[in-house]
């Protein structure tokens, strides 16, 4: 069980590092997102940035290297009876390491595409009522932050609703929706001093 545990943890870090926002902006852009706008390596960034398609590769790497991992601990874990257990672990792996990559110098992103994905793997229900929450307060607000914190809470919240009984698994849970909302403190003062950035998903914003 530990041995499985390391492997989970290990892995599931490592493919954290490989951070769509900076891949993407390296090979396909031929710079480095992290010089532009916020500072950071994540999917807001990059769209505020470079806009177009190639946010959806973003998307689509970020997401892939959370649900690869979550399999994995999952799987892992299955012939214990406690796959659920393995793929949180797994999910809370591979977000910090998409937050705090060595690879990368510790300096990635916040880690929310990861977390949509994570909670889909771990249970769909609890992904999207994180996914509605987040919907509904963006269009709301345009406040990406605002948007991503609250979906945080929603997701502990419903994941410690449908699983009570999984005591590992919420306090795992729980601990990775504390690291994205510890990962927007910033934002959070912004937003309460009124001075936050909205974002228009619909429609590319360049900046340098």
């Amino acid at each position: 069980m530990i041995l499985k545990a390391i492997i989970i943890a290990a892995a599931g870090y490592l493919l954290g590092n490989l951070n769509g926002a900076i891949l993407i902006s390296r090979l396909l852009v031929h710079d480095d997102v992290r010089r532009h706008g916020s500072g950071n390596a994540g999917f807001t960034n990059f769209f505020r940035n470079y806009g177009g398609l190639t946010s959806l590769l973003v998307i689509l790497i970020d997401a892939l290297k959370a649900v690869a991992a979550c399999a994995l601990g999952r799987w892992l874990f299955s012939a214990d009876g406690l796959g659920l257990e393995g793929a949180v672990l797994a999910a809370l792996a591979v977000g910090i390491g998409h937050d705090f990559p060595a690879l990368l110098g510790f300096h990635g992103g916040k880690g929310i595409v990861c977390g949509f994905a994570s909670a889909l793997m771990l249970d769909w229900r609890v992904g999207l009522v994180a996914f509605v929450v987040f919907a509904g307060v963006y269009l709301a607000t345009k406040y990406v932050s605002l948007s991503s914190v609250l979906a945080a809470v929603s997701l502990a919240v419903s994941f410690a609703c449908w699983h009570s009984d999984r005591i590992w698994a919420v306090i795992g849970c729980s601990a990775m929706c504390l690291l994205a909302i510890v990962m927007h403190r910033e934002n959070i003062v912004r937003l309460v001093n009124k001075t936050e950035r909205k974002t228009d998903f619909f429609k590319k914003e360049k900046q340098s």
